[in-house]
């Protein structure tokens, strides 16, 4: 397996970024199993674009879960950006979060590493914040992502409190929540008059795929029953299922917002829900 660091002048941000890349190989256990791996010019892989959440960077998915093992189990590809605390929204300064996720980054990591760029091969997934982040690139770009995996979390929206205090799956809207990183742009994101006609939009671009007739993605949420993003993860999959999109919703009682909530959702994922091949794409595989 190879674990890449690559730090590079971002066009789109303005500044020097961090990627962490996960690229799968002939394992131990492979051996074990006895599966043949074969490096070969033009082999490809599925490739699954992982946001952190808010205060975290592009490490967080190898310090704090075994995303490695899964992937490698999988034969799957991870691209793990660092997002800072944007809500991977372009900011009104000229910083592009969004821009840099949606269209620099595949295009850097495309050519720089065999990746497959089909459809069916690419997925996307973020906990927290980067569920936020998630969601969006995949409702943005339907015809570029299979399916999303949202954990702890949706995209924000007007008049769904992003925050609400849950103890045991009930909610009180009239609890004080600390502050979050980044409050006054979620702020922004959860006015209508900031988002219309915009990216970040995401509901009514949603709505909008459907009537269009455009290709959907699988919609994959999983939030602990005491997490503070449960109603907004609970709404978001009862419309988005509601309009037409394929969704599949698991709340895990007795968790929060925590990363053994999440590592056990990336391995669920990897393992059961995601459309994987579990094997490298060789040349001519698809002819």
């Amino acid at each position: 397996m190879a674990l890449i660091k690559m730090n590079f002048q971002s066009k789109a941000l303005g500044k020097q970024t961090n990627v962490t890349v996960f690229l799968p190989s002939y394992s131990f256990e492979d051996s074990r199993a006895g599966k043949e791996v074969r490096y070969v010019p033009g082999v490809k892989f599925q490739t699954l674009y992982l946001l952190h959440g808010g205060l975290g960077d592009d490490s967080d998915y190898v310090t704090y879960t075994n995303i490695v093992r899964y992937a490698d189990e999988a034969k799957l590809a991870v691209i793990m950006p660092c997002g800072y605390n944007s809500s991977y929204t372009d900011a009104e300064d000229g910083a592009g979060y969004f821009t840099y996720i949606a269209e620099e980054l595949p295009e850097i990591c495309g050519a720089y590493f065999p990746l497959s760029n089909k459809r069916e091969d690419t997925f996307v997934g973020g906990l927290s914040m980067g569920s936020h982040g998630a969601m969006k690139l995949a409702i943005v770009h339907p015809e570029r992502f299979a399916a999303a995996l949202m954990m702890s979390g949706a995209s924000c929206r007007p008049g769904v409190p992003s925050v609400v205090k849950t103890v045991n799956g009930q909610f009180d809207f009239a609890a004080k929540m600390p502050t979050p990183i980044g409050a006054s742009l979620q702020a922004k994101l959860e006015d209508e008059s900031f988002i219309r006609g915009t990216v970040n939009d995401v509901y009514a671009i949603a709505k909008r795929n459907v009537a269009e007739g455009k290709p959907l993605p699988k919609l994959f949420f999983r939030v602990g029953d005491c997490d503070h993003a449960l109603y907004r993860t609970l709404q978001a999959e009862k419309d988005l299922r509601e309009w037409g999109y394929e969704t599949k919703l698991e709340v895990v009682p007795g968790m929060g917002h925590e990363w053994d909530l999440w590592d056990d959702t990336l391995r669920l994922a990897i393992r059961e829900w995601l459309p994987l091949r579990r094997q490298p794409i060789y040349p001519g595989d698809d002819q």
